[in-house]
Order: C-alpha cells, then sequence, then structure tokens
C-alpha cells in the first residue's frame, strides 16, 4: 500500500467512525490526508470504493484479532472468552461510537450497495466464526448460541455508546459465560436420568 493511499484510508476510516459515512465529504477527507484529489481518485475511483475499503480494512483488523486468539492453544471456551473480553476493552475506549458495521448499515440500508454487502459479509464472517467455536466446544445448539452471542454484542455495542459502557460490559460477559454453560433441555433430562 503507498504512503498516500495508507494516509487516505486512515483519515478516512478515522472520520467515517467519527462522524458517520454520509456526514463526511470527500472535500474534508482530501484537505485532512493532505493530498489531491487526483491522488484520492487513483486510490479510491469513488466515496463508495473509499467506504468499502474502510469496512474491509476494519474486518481484517478483526479477523486478524480473532485468528490470534484462536491459534493461543488456549481452550475453546476460553478463546470464546478472550473473544468477548476484546469487545468489551474496544466498547471502554476512548472515542467509542459503536459497531462500524452497524452505523455503516443504518446509514446504508439497501442490501444492494456495496457499503451493505461489505457489512454482511462482515457479519456472515463473524457469526460463522462464532458458531465453530461453539461447535469445538461439544455442547449443543451452536448455531443458536452463535446468533446470541451476536445479538449480545449488537447490544452491548449499541447501549455500549448510550449508556455506562462498564456495566455494559459486565452485562455482556456474563451473558457470553451463560451461553458457555447453556445445555439443551434434551440434555439436561439426559444428565439427570430422565431421557
Amino acid at each position: 500500500m503507498s504512503e498516500a493511499r495508507a494516509r487516505l484510508l486512515s483519515t478516512a476510516s478515522r472520520l467515517f467512525y467519527a462522524e458517520g459515512l454520509h456526514s463526511v465529504g470527500i472535500d474534508r477527507i482530501i484537505a485532512t490526508a493532505g493530498v489531491t484529489r487526483a491522488t484520492l481518485y487513483r486510490h479510491f475511483p469513488s466515496k463508495d470504493d473509499l467506504l468499502v475499503a474502510y469496512l474491509t480494512q476494519s474486518d481484517e483488523i478483526l479477523r486478524s484479532r480473532v485468528d490470534a486468539v484462536r491459534e493461543s492453544g488456549e481452550p475453546t471456551e476460553d478463546v470464546i472468552r478472550a473473544v468477548a473480553a476484546a469487545i468489551a476493552e474496544d466498547i471502554q475506549r476512548p472515542g467509542f461510537r459503536g459497531c462500524a458495521f452497524l452505523n455503516a448499515a443504518a446509514e446504508y440500508p439497501d442490501p444492494a450497495h456495496p457499503v451493505h454487502r461489505a457489512v454482511i459479509e462482515h457479519r456472515d464472517w463473524f457469526l460463522a466464526t462464532v458458531e465453530e467455536l461453539f461447535a469445538e466446544t461439544g455442547k449443543p445448539d451452536a448455531e443458536p448460541a452463535a446468533r446470541h452471542f451476536v445479538m449480545l454484542r449488537d447490544g452491548a455495542m449499541a447501549a455500549g455508546c448510550l449508556a455506562g459502557p462498564k456495566v455494559v460490559c459486565e452485562t455482556f460477559l456474563r451473558g457470553v459465560e451463560g451461553l458457555l454453560v447453556y445445555r439443551s433441555r434434551d440434555d439436561l433430562k439426559e444428565a439427570l436420568g430422565q431421557g
């Protein structure tokens, strides 16, 4: 990645996250990044291309963080806890404005728009990854547990910028811990000798 492209993407990412995708214009990005309009359009033919690059970079960062935790050699339940803890850390960092992907989906609701498609691609990956992790624990109902985890995460991301993030994170982590001890009714009946 060229220095100019990296500076443009870094500047745009910071502004998009802090102020919103629609509200930040190309002129503001050019001025803040200190590049020419020709330089911007050489690297990003349209604002949509820049928006997708911003989301793609965010997605790649999150994937690498999850991969690093998965490769740690820790038991799968601790990997799930570590993923949840990283989410909680993000919610408590200064300048937190919610989930970049949920924010983008709210601004670009058309499922055919490239920005919305980038959001869905990220969410599909995250849900599939969490489902794989729950399946690796050997516990039943990995798919519903993964959907529940993602729903808890979405709620924590939304609430984290509206209310006290510490309490939101404690609630989120408690919910994830509940998922880790969850058993289906059939498994509980069997364990109790009622099946």
